[in-house]
């Protein structure tokens, strides 16, 4: 809910018109630090790691807090970095609230299918950037630490 507040405002500043306009990931311009795209993005997929762990162990305090946190990092990529349209953001946005809802439940098959969804989502946002070479993926049992596709496109 808190995801939509902040698309709302950022739609009403005319913010998504100059977002879905660009058509590269150019980097801000400011006196002010701004994280670079690659660190944002590390850093959610770090949340989603530990969004997938803490679910997997019914720890829904901490998923809920991971949660809180990787969509932080979703809204501030799309504020800083006009190359992604907050279209995409935007997309994510009924997987994330289908996550929330699962946590809120303790429903462990919920929430293996929103963070599924989730993942998907992800990737196509990587895919619609021309960054279909990122590829994230759902963590597994045999590897709880490898939430990314390394090898490329067709090779396992």
């Amino acid at each position: 809910m808190k995801l939509r507040a902040w698309m709302l405002a950022l739609a009403g500043l005319g913010v998504a018109t100059a977002m879905a306009a660009a058509q590269d990931l150019k980097t801000p311009s400011s006196d002010q630090y701004v994280p670079q795209l690659g660190d944002i993005m590390g850093a959610a997929q770090t949340r989603h790691q530990k969004l997938w762990m803490a679910g997997k162990a019914q720890n829904w305090e901490l998923a809920a807090f991971e949660l809180r946190q990787l969509k932080a990092s979703l809204v501030e990529a799309a504020v800083f970095y006009s190359g992604i349209p907050i279209g995409n953001v935007a997309t994510l946005e009924p997987s994330l609230q289908s996550l929330s809802d699962a946590i809120d439940a303790k429903d462990g098959r919920r929430f293996a299918k929103g963070l599924g969804e989730l993942t998907d989502g992800c990737n196509a946002c990587h895919r619609s950037l021309k960054r279909s070479f990122v590829v994230i993926k759902v963590p597994s049992e045999q590897q709880p630490f490898a939430n990314q596709q390394f090898a490329p496109a067709g090779k396992p």
